[in-house]
């Protein structure tokens, strides 16, 4: 569903080449208002084209947030407002992050063999995540933050970058492992905000939270459609994916609840925990 947005005066053509044109947009505000107004045109049928354009290696930033690697970022701990405000800082970088990644699955998997509702869908993710991206943003403008004030690690883009070159593997990875980590984590760290008082956080993260569960059905719902036209089983292609295509590890405790309403079952991840 679109949440209308002001215009903007930019005119898409093709969708692949507004998608391509939101990755090479470095302003993060700007970023995310595009993506909305991408959206509504798709979304509208203003715009049907879904053209050949094909995205960059990796998406325009602006010059901060400081990038690091994931392994050196301090701790973040919510039991003080600077702390609360460098874990909404970390979220709303993965938001950013994710605007990019369903542009860029759109355009860097274009093919005449997918049916319009994979475009539908992923221009769906794209207009909730940039959505989110504003909410948090303004959370941090409300309490005199800003984004770019902490720094933050790229682990997400690389992770896009290792599988650029296949879609099974893109879908196994970001939305099937990465995002689905986001459903194992969400309600542990809503309870420690709402413990500190700062329900304004605690609210934001709860409706992200449940947003999250249709984005990761999406990775399953395609997932499964890939497999299916490669006659590959699901369950042991995704295993057999994140244990060639993922660096780290599954961990648990996972939200098996939220996971399943996404039609993720615990079969499909629950080996590889255990593997690990």
């Amino acid at each position: 569903m679109i949440r209308h947005q002001p215009k903007s005066e930019t005119d898409f053509v093709t969708l692949t080449g507004g998608a391509c044109a939101i990755l090479l947009t470095s302003d993060a505000a700007k970023k995310a208002q595009l993506s909305w107004d991408l959206a509504a045109d798709w979304l509208s049928r203003k715009l049907s084209r879904i053209g050949k354009k094909r995205p960059p290696k990796r998406p325009l930033r602006p010059r901060l947030p400081v990038l690091m690697p994931a392994r050196n970022m301090p701790r973040r701990r919510p039991n003080s407002i600077r702390g609360r405000l460098a874990f909404m800082h970390a979220i709303a970088h993965i938001e950013l992050n994710a605007i990019d990644l369903a542009w860029d699955i759109i355009a860097r998997f274009r093919s005449p063999d997918l049916p319009v509702a994979f475009y539908d869908d992923w221009v769906n993710v794209a207009n909730d995540e940039a959505r989110h991206f504003s909410m948090l943003t303004n959370y941090l403008s409300y309490n005199n933050a800003c984004y770019w004030d902490f720094p933050a690690h790229n682990s997400l883009w690389e992770s896009a970058e290792n599988t650029s070159d296949d879609i099974l593997s893109r879908l196994a990875i970001v939305p099937l492992v990465l995002e689905a980590r986001g459903l194992d984590t969400t309600p542990g760290a809503i309870k420690r905000l709402s413990a500190t008082g700062d329900t304004k956080a605690a609210r934001i993260l709860k409706i992200i939270g449940e947003e999250e569960i249709s984005h990761v059905a999406t990775g399953v719902r395609w997932f499964h459609h890939i497999c299916k036209s490669r006659e590959l089983e699901p369950a042991s292609t995704f295993q057999m994916l994140v244990k060639s295509q993922f660096a780290g590890f599954l961990k648990p405790s996972f939200a098996t609840n939220a996971r399943t309403l996404a039609g993720f079952p615990r079969f499909y991840y629950e080996p590889l925990a255990r593997l690990r």
